[in-house]
């Protein structure tokens, strides 16, 4: 009895394992199969980051797509990343593309490019770029982009407009851009660091300066996630703060809220505070000489609003693109978007 009982033991034992292998091999047959599920949702969200939205006349294209990191990360590398966009007539070019993503979390993408890109438009712009390091990573949701950050270092830009024979060349120590879905508003935030511009046909480079900005756009969280084919004709929000630093507290911030009509221009009542009036109109006039009367007339004016102050703050009107200061001293025209 003991042999017998013996072998029922040895023989269940045996089942028993076979099940629990045999578990494993669906298992991990499964999750094989998820892993590979779960990279074709990589590849929609990057191409979704990179501008592909194929109802909207916009392709993306990735040479020589292959993915690595199995089996517990999502790895995605291009050769090359191709978009564009036929509606706007915009086209542009990038050198390998990088991204990987946690297997059970596949909608939390890390994604890198290397440079050099190039970007081309039917107007005749062409912008050619180069960075140091350019790192990014986004939230999805479903098969679109819910948050967004990039951070650029030692960005070098030049610009060519072959229809006005006009070109600059740009650069820029640090750039960081955030974009996110509040609602059915979109946040948008972008910082430059260090940033330098030397323009054809100017008489010197333009001052070294620090900027930012952070803008609200109302009822365009869509803009994101590829649901919104209106762009920003129509769209309404508020410029929570602009500012340009040059340095020695030469700062300059705008605020207030604004809209652009069906023609694509901008309204608006803006509030700009300027600190060291003086100091900005010598960089100015230094920069423009040939303008060098319109900036001394310009200063005395804000100088006079001041009260003799060096730090002033006024009103900037924007009336279909018509600028103007304090509502009477106009200040120029900004084409439609």
């Amino acid at each position: 009895m003991a042999a017998s009982s013996q072998r029922v033991a040895t023989g269940r034992g045996k089942r028993l394992w076979l099940v629990l292998l045999g578990l494993l091999v669906i298992l991990a047959a499964l999750y094989t199969g998820g892993w590979y599920y779960a990279t074709g949702f990589v590849r929609a969200n990057i191409l979704k980051a990179l501008g592909q939205q194929n109802s909207a006349g916009i392709a993306g294209k990735c040479e020589n797509m292959a993915f690595n990191g199995f089996p517990f990360s999502i790895g995605l590398t291009c050769d090359t990343v191709t978009v564009d966009n036929q509606t706007q007539g915009v086209s542009a070019n990038f050198d390998t593309l990088s991204a990987s993503a946690p297997v059970f979390q596949p909608n939390h993408v890390s994604w890198s490019l290397k440079s050099p890109a190039e970007l081309r438009s039917t107007q005749g712009l062409t912008v050619s770029a180069e960075w140091t390091d350019l790192q990014s990573n986004l939230v999805a949701k479903g098969r679109g982009v819910a948050r967004t950050q990039t951070v650029i270092e030692g960005l070098k830009a030049g610009i060519v407009s072959s229809f006005t024979g006009q070109s600059a060349n740009v650069t820029a120590a640090h750039t960081e851009m955030h974009a996110s879905q509040n609602g059915n508003d979109l946040d948008f935030a972008i910082g430059v660091e260090n940033a330098n511009a030397v323009i054809k046909d100017f008489p010197q480079t333009l001052p070294t300066a620090s900027t930012s900005a952070s803008v609200t756009l109302t009822g365009k969280a869509g803009l994101l996630d590829g649901s919104d084919r209106e762009g920003l004709r129509g769209a309404a929000g508020v410029l929570h703060q602009a500012v340009i630093d040059i340095g020695d507290g030469r700062i300059m911030t705008l605020s207030g809220p604004f809209n652009f009509d069906g023609d694509g221009f901008l309204s608006g009542r803006f509030k700009l505070e300027i600190n060291q009036i003086g100091p900005w109109g010598d960089s100015l006039t230094a920069t423009l000489p040939a303008a060098k009367n319109l900036i001394k007339t310009a200063i005395k004016m804000l100088k006079a609003l001041a009260s003799g102050a060096d730090k002033v703050s006024v009103d900037l009107t924007a009336d279909r693109g018509r600028l103007s200061l304090s509502g009477f001293i106009p200040l120029g025209k900004i084409p439609p978007i």
